[in-house]
Order: C-alpha cells, then structure tokens, then sequence
C-alpha cells in the first residue's frame, strides 16, 4: 500500500511546476501551468517554505497530494525528475492531477477502514481500495487514460453509507449541511455533533468552541474558519490540510 501522505523529499517538486497559479488571496504571483515556481529551488526544495503564508502563498500551505508526487517520482518514473529528462515532464505534470484523486480516494478508503461503526462494509472497502491502488500502480499512459470520475462515483456512495454508519451514534439531531454555503456563519457554541458538512463552503465560519465530534468533513473548504476550542473528537474525513487552512489557535 502506497504511502498518503506528502513526503517532499522523495518527489520532484510536482506540485511546485505542474498547476497554475493565479494571483489571489492564495497565491501572491500568477503562474502558468508546466512553469517552475519563482521560489523553487534547484534541489526541489521551496526557499520560504517556513515563510509561505506571509509571502503570500496560503495556498501552498493547504495543498496536499496525499502522497502522489512521490509516487509518480520514484514509481511510475523510476525516480527520474523533469529537470533531469525533460522529455518526461509533460507527462510528469499531466499525471499529477489523475494520481492525487486516487490517492485521495485512498486516503478516505483507508480511514474509512478505522471506523469500527463500519464494520459491515468494510470487505467492500477493501475491495475498492485495492481496486483503486491497483490502477494507481499502473503506467503514465495508463493514468492519463483513466476517467477518474467514474471510480469516484462508485466510491462516494460506499464513503457515504460508511459517514452515515459512523454518525448514526451521535445522537437523533445529526445537521445536515452537505454542499451548504456557511461562509462566515456563526456557529459558536453549537451543537453539531454527526453533522455533515461534505463539501460545504465554511470560510471564514466561527465554529468556535462547537461540538463538532464525529462530524463529517469530507471535502469541506475550512479557509480561515475559527476552530478554536472545537471539540473535533472522532471528526470524520479531516484532513491535514483542512486543518492547516483553518484557525485552531
């Protein structure tokens, strides 16, 4: 089983090259795609990595390949790099964005496998998990032909059955604000524990000091919501990066 979680260190700077960049509230330069950040360095490491939000680049922070740059740089390339053989990065930097959506199914197949409430599926996701890592084993040419969105659309009902498996123990009142848009909402104080917040837009919400145990967070966009003395025991689906981009102090 692939490792799903970033380790720079064994990867070719990927996420640094291959996406564009437009200038925001997340990114203090544009930047094409296939273009090297101005900050990347020659040894592939960022040079105000311990400095990225005050430069400007917060989206940098709240990235996450869950583990798929590092594949694609030892695995699918046998640990080429682009700079090295530039005739293999059109296909490096086409294959990031087919291999981070498997290894994010992954990633939620694999916590989903933790859940003891989803004890009854859990043959099924194992089956697809290993489905999933099977394809992300295969060739650049084999990625870059896969429809990705098809193996998502068989996963997300199983991940869902597992979310409502899991929240069904939190009590009768479980929110539901799937795909909702919560931008700044106050939710200070509240009670939301087993809500579902799948896909909601929470930037900027005041979540402060709310019940959010095993709340289901599964994509959710946490940009600048103010986590601070949350209860987030047993949250569902949430991520490292959803936490980076959220204030928790």
């Amino acid at each position: 089983m692939a490792r799903l979680e970033a380790d720079c260190s064994r990867c070719a700077a990927l996420c640094c090259v291959a996406p564009a960049f437009a200038k925001s509230s997340d990114f203090a330069v544009d930047k094409p795609a296939g273009q090297a950040c101005r900050n990347l360095a020659d040894d592939f490491r960022c040079r105000i990595h311990e400095d990225l939000p005050a430069r400007g680049f917060q989206g940098c922070v709240v990235f996450d390949c869950f583990g798929a740059g590092q594949r694609i740089t030892q695995e699918t390339f046998g640990g080429r790099d682009w700079r090295g053989a530039p005739e293999i990065a059109g296909a490096m930097f086409a294959t990031l964005p087919v291999m981070r959506q498997l290894h994010e199914l992954l990633w939620l197949l694999t916590e989903a496998l933790q859940l003891d409430e989803a004890r009854r599926l859990h043959p099924e996701l194992r089956m697809a998990r290993d489905e999933i890592d099977a394809l992300a084993a295969g060739t650049a040419d084999e990625l870059r032909g896969l429809d990705v969105d098809a193996y998502r659309k068989k996963v997300v009902p199983l991940l869902r059955r597992v979310s409502e498996l899991a929240r069904a123990g939190a009590g009768r009142r479980r929110p539901d604000h799937s795909g909702a848009h919560l931008i700044g909402r106050r939710f200070r104080g509240a009670d939301l524990r087993g809500a579902s917040f799948r896909g909601a837009l929470l930037i900027g919400a005041d979540l402060r000091d709310a019940d959010l145990r095993r709340a289901d967070f599964t994509g959710a966009d946490l940009r600048g919501a103010d986590l601070r003395g949350a209860d987030l025991t047993g949250a569902l689906f949430l991520t490292a990066a959803q936490l980076r981009a959220a204030r928790t102090a």
